[in-house]
């Protein structure tokens, strides 16, 4: 009995140890969002390039349009960015963008530098936007179809490797749907 009391504690210590190593070992870029198959998140946004209108979601119902998290402060949105203007010219996909945690001259910079790759530009100076979309980090993406709903979410970077493997048959797909 004496051993019985012993073991189970130490039963439970390793079964919440192994839970806690297959969390850090898990891809967080599998990690499914909750929002898959839901309406994108309201919001309303002022426009980088011109402030004195605003970016919402509605404005994009009846196409199906990208919706990419950035930061002139994240490497790997330097790395995506060239992407996300090939997507935008030689596919015809709309990408909207959430400037995030970001300083305005710092962001019109890396626009003037890289290419503005974006249809609207919001920016979410207090972040209510980017937690209402369950963001991570910087980039991520959110592939919505015509009605509004969030069909497909990528956490960390577009690539051609990405596009080719899941999103442009995705796109084709919503794309031919009413």
């Amino acid at each position: 009995m004496k051993s019985l009391r012993f073991a189970i504690p130490l039963i439970i210590f390793i079964g919440l140890m192994l839970l806690m190593l297959k969390g850090l070992w898990q891809d967080p870029k599998l990690v499914d969002s909750p929002l898959i198959g839901k309406p994108v998140p309201d919001f309303s946004l002022p426009e980088l390039l011109d402030p004195s209108k605003s970016v919402e979601p509605e404005q994009f119902l009846g196409e199906v349009w990208l919706l990419n998290v950035w930061g002139s402060w994240c490497p790997e949105c330097w790395r995506e960015h060239g992407y996300l203007e090939e997507l935008s010219t030689r596919h015809g996909l709309t990408v909207v963008g959430i400037n995030w945690r970001d300083e305005t001259a710092d962001a019109l910079d890396m626009l003037r530098q890289a290419g503005n790759p974006y249809t609207a530009i919001g920016v979410d100076p207090e972040t209510t936007a980017v937690l209402d979309l369950g963001v991570y980090g910087a980039p991520e993406s959110y592939l919505i179809d015509k009605q509004g709903i969030i069909r497909f979410k990528q956490v960390g970077a577009v690539t051609p490797q990405l596009w080719n493997s899941e999103l442009e048959v995705l796109v084709k797909r919503l794309r031919s749907e009413g």
